[in-house]
């Protein structure tokens, strides 16, 4: 019986262990996923590079703001 305990505690501490692996293995991912964040040249508003309009090296929310920020 008590081999039985010791055997399933076992057991339990192995899922705890791969559990906690995979969460962690999970949140880095979604850490890499992350994008870079610039600021609007015009109004210093950030937002995802990706989502900004890029003009002479510089990055802007929209592109009434490159517009404005050339004049």
């Amino acid at each position: 019986m008590a081999r039985l305990l010791i055997l399933a505690a076992i057991v339990l501490v192995v899922y705890l262990l791969v559990r906690s692996f995979r969460k962690s293995a999970l949140s880095r991912q979604d850490r890499k996923a992350a994008e870079d964040m610039v600021r609007c040249a015009h109004c210093g508003v950030h937002l995802p590079k990706g989502e900004s309009v890029q003009s002479d090296g510089r990055y802007f929310c929209n592109a009434e703001h490159r517009n404005a920020y050339r004049e």
